[in-house]
């Protein structure tokens, strides 16, 4: 009976085996090239079509003085996607950067050689599949207030949201720069002409969709008051006021 089991065993054993291997062939013959890291991973695979795919390690050695670095992260389809970090060749960070249909988007954080966050930035990548990009657009004047913008995006990613910059060592901020679009805020809630015009739209006609506020939370008394009366006929109450 003990010999049964352990033939049993060593038959589910092997086949476990065969079919890791199987589907290790399988997922690596995706890959017409690529290279395994000391952990094991799978590495700067290219694709049978040429795409680069699934993690990367980059390497960029010293060229006419400017200092080398290697870089980190996920292709898909041939284009970067997702965080990527940015080391100096001793293994330093010098970048965390996000990516979106291969170009910035979303926050990018740089450092310097000792390890401080020396500056933070914006952006916005196109959707290289539509035309057009809705977008949202916070007042600087009222936080409260947010313009949904349709805008035509020309470029592949525009700088977008907030920068700031830091001062080395001890973490102050130094300057904070609101871009909408590509332009900086000045201040006056307009972007330098990036909206409104009483009929909806702005000097590049890029139209406002809709403003979204939020509601001011009413006294309790008020509530309990319109509670109370609430269903009940409106009087018109004498003010002393004259006229219509």
């Amino acid at each position: 009976m003990k010999r049964k089991n352990a033939v049993s065993n060593l038959r589910m054993l092997t086949l476990t085996v065969v079919a890791l291997v199987l589907f290790w062939m399988s997922g690596e013959a995706q890959c017409k090239d690529y290279s395994i890291s000391v952990k094991g991973d799978t590495l700067n695979c290219t694709d049978v079509k040429g795409l680069k795919q699934g993690k990367w390690l980059n390497r960029f050695d010293e060229v006419r003085g400017e200092p080398g670095f290697e870089e980190e992260g996920e292709y898909r389809n041939g284009q970067k996607e997702g965080p990527w970090r940015v080391y100096t060749l001793q293994g330093d960070l010098l970048a965390i950067e996000n990516f979106r249909w291969g170009h910035k988007h979303g926050k990018q954080q740089y450092f310097n050689a000792m390890g401080d966050i020396v500056r933070e930035e914006s952006w916005l990548a196109r959707n290289p599949e539509k035309p057009t990009e809705t977008v949202e657009v916070f007042d600087i004047n009222d936080p409260k207030k947010v313009y949904l913008v349709e805008v035509k995006m020309e470029g592949s990613t525009t700088a977008h949201g907030l920068w700031t910059i830091y001062e080395p060592g001890t973490g102050k901020i130094l300057r904070k720069e609101n871009f909408i679009l590509g332009k900086i805020d000045d201040g006056s809630g307009t972007a330098n002409g990036i909206f409104k015009k009483e009929d909806g739209t702005d000097a590049n006609n890029t139209t406002v969709k809709k403003e979204e506020t939020k509601p001011k939370a009413k006294p309790k008394e008020v509530e309990a008051y319109e509670k109370k009366n609430s269903g009940k006929k409106k009087i018109k109450v004498r003010t002393g006021q004259t006229g219509g």
